[in-house]
């Protein structure tokens, strides 16, 4: 369904989950369109408000000519959200959908050009292939990205292939008029708010602010973000809601979730005891998924693995056939899963599984 950019605007600034998606694979690794749709169709009836796709989580590696799934897999996704959109009804606000941009300016504007052809919202821009790049290039770069298509800020941590963004870039980067929200994951808090106090300090209230930070979402979700413009007075910001990798597993609780954080901060209530000790559980969850203890290597295979177990997923197969669980993960995912029944939401997959594989 096409929205305008104000619409956009306005959906995102609601604040949501936005699962980054997985890719669903056979054994021999190609693409299981049934498992696939399925997995969407898990987000959606979870209650996210929007799906990403062709992103980290997704896997970079789709855009490789021997696979081939880049296009594709964003034609399926249309298709899907479509579908689910239509299922919904006219009173329901469609899904955000949210395509992954990378690569130099001519990779990036060509991948927007076929995001906006499928009928996507929004590119999340990927800034990793510019390493070297000067802040004047790097602007320049998401510049004409943004005439094709309105893009999504992507602090992306440099343990997985990002790099550090300073202060001045993120606040040029909110000078471009096509920005609408900016995801923040480089797992850092000094980032975090390099990136805060720019959009504060650029005076745009029409930029929605995203967590991306797996390791601290809940707190992300909990802080006023307070800063005073020089010669200003102060302004507040909060983080409204999250475009996660980890929420593309548990994500009914994901939603209950946020749900509970957007009601402490529109109570005034704040952070609750009860809410500060989710926030650990959940990092700790994390931790497990995402594989921590060993840089990150194993986190794609990670949330391959609890969607295994949920019977969404046939297995861990990711492009790279030497891309794995790390030693020892399996069983810090084990040790969660014991640790935090109530972060869980295998009941309600349980209940719905079927239903998504054959619809």
């Amino acid at each position: 369904m096409t929205l305008s950019i104000a619409q956009l605007r306005d959906q995102l600034a609601q604040g949501w989950v936005i699962p980054a998606s997985p890719l669903a694979l056979t054994a021999n690794r190609r693409l299981d369109e049934r498992r696939q749709r399925a997995l969407w169709r898990y987000y959606s009836t979870a209650g996210s408000g929007g799906i990403a796709i062709g992103v980290h989580t997704t896997q970079f590696a789709i855009r490789d000519p021997k696979f081939g799934l880049f296009e594709p897999l964003l034609a399926l996704g249309q298709d899907e959200m479509d579908r689910l959109d239509e299922s919904a009804g006219p009173e329901s606000q469609p899904l955000i959908r949210i395509g992954g941009c990378c690569g130099a300016t001519s990779q990036a504007t060509a991948e927007a050009e076929i995001l906006r052809r499928y009928g996507y919202h929004a590119a999340l821009l990927s800034l990793a292939a510019l390493q070297n790049e000067t802040v004047d290039e790097l602007v320049s770069h998401c510049e004409a990205v943004s005439e094709v298509i309105p893009i999504i800020g992507f602090y992306l941590q440099p343990a997985v292939g990002g790099r550090v963004l300073p202060y001045e870039f993120w606040r040029r980067f909110a000078e471009i008029e096509n920005v609408v929200a900016i995801k923040m994951a480089p797992f850092n808090r000094y980032y975090t708010l390099d990136v805060m106090r720019a959009i504060i300090e650029s005076g745009r209230d029409d930029v929605a602010l995203y967590t991306g930070n797996d390791d601290n979402i809940v707190m992300d979700l909990l802080t006023p973000f307070k800063f005073t413009p020089a010669g200003g007075e102060p302004i507040q910001r909060r983080i409204v809601g999250g475009l996660l990798g980890h929420w593309s597993v548990w994500v009914k609780k994901a939603v209950e979730l946020l749900d509970e954080c957007h009601d402490a901060v529109d109570s005034g209530a704040g952070a609750s005891e009860e809410l500060l000790v989710r926030s650990v559980e959940v990092t700790d969850c994390n931790a497990a998924f995402f594989d921590a203890a060993n840089s990150f290597a194993g986190c794609i295979a990670g949330l391959h693995e609890v969607l295994r177990r949920q019977g969404l997923l046939e297995g861990l197969w990711c492009l790279d056939p030497d891309e794995n669980l790390s030693p020892g993960q399996m069983e810090e995912i084990d040790r969660v899963y014991a640790a935090y029944p109530h972060l869980n939401d295998d009941d309600f997959v349980a209940a719905h599984r079927d239903q998504w594989l054959s619809g």
